[in-house]
């Protein structure tokens, strides 16, 4: 973990609510796809944890959603603002799993810790398919972003007016794939897991107290027992989870 000022280059909108922040700072303790950065905002007791999009050399690009108070704060944010980062949280997904052929499946805001998965499987040589779930056409974003680095992507609406209508699941099943990774809601998850047919890492979304471990606000059941999301997570493996008990 380390902390850090960044200053903000830009902070544009994606969709009615989904916005793009990319910073500029320190990014050395960022290590793996699937971490976390946790925001200190003025006025607010509680830093917010945002999952990495993309991380290239001092550039850090975040992908949020406006859902309360402190994303809305986020999003009138301009450029030449700085924020005060934690970096480096969270255990990111392991890519020695992924096989020939990874799938990756995200959920709406579950979508943007994919991206650098994504590109960083495609350096490896990976043929890799991308599934993005959302309720309606109108939610869609990052399509494009991921088509550009050499993915190939289905997108899915729930009702049906843009891709597959239905869920991820069900454009899973015409996929061959060796391994998956998965983000998204909890719902989401459970599907996916039930679903699936090889192994895989789920990164769950959490609401997080200190986003360090500190606390234990976020702790779930495991197999091997209490697992803290900010801490041992979020990315959990497939064989480890406790659905019943979470």
């Amino acid at each position: 973990m380390k902390q850090g000022i960044f200053k903000i280059i830009e902070n544009t909108p994606l969709t009615e609510t989904v916005y793009r922040m990319r910073l500029v700072g320190d990014t050395g303790a960022i290590t793996a796809s699937g971490q976390f950065v946790n925001l200190l905002l003025s006025g607010r007791f509680l830093r917010r944890p945002i999952s990495v999009c993309d991380c290239e050399g001092d550039v850090l690009t975040l992908v949020y959603k406006v859902v309360g108070q402190g994303t809305a704060q986020m999003s009138a944010m301009r450029t030449g603002d700085t924020l005060d980062i934690l970096t480096g949280l969270g255990n990111g997904y392991d890519l020695s799993a992924s096989g020939d052929r990874p799938l990756l499946l995200g959920g709406g805001v579950g979508v943007p810790p994919l991206y650098m998965l994504a590109k960083r499987l495609i350096a490896e040589g990976k043929h890799v398919s991308v599934i993005l779930g959302f309720n309606t056409k109108d939610e869609v974003f990052y399509e494009e972003e991921f088509r550009a680095l050499g993915a190939d992507v289905t997108v899915t609406t729930v009702d049906g007016s843009y891709g597959v209508r239905g869920f991820v699941t069900n454009a899973m099943e015409s996929i061959d794939y060796t391994y998956f990774y998965t983000c998204g809601p909890e719902p989401m998850l459970r599907a996916v897991h039930g679903a699936s047919r090889t192994g895989g890492q789920l990164s769950f979304e959490e609401r997080m107290g200190c986003g360090f471990g500190a606390c234990m606000g976020c702790s779930c059941k495991t197999l091997t027992g209490n697992k803290r999301i900010c801490k041992e997570g979020p990315v959990m493996r497939k064989e480890e989870i406790l659905w019943s008990e979470k």
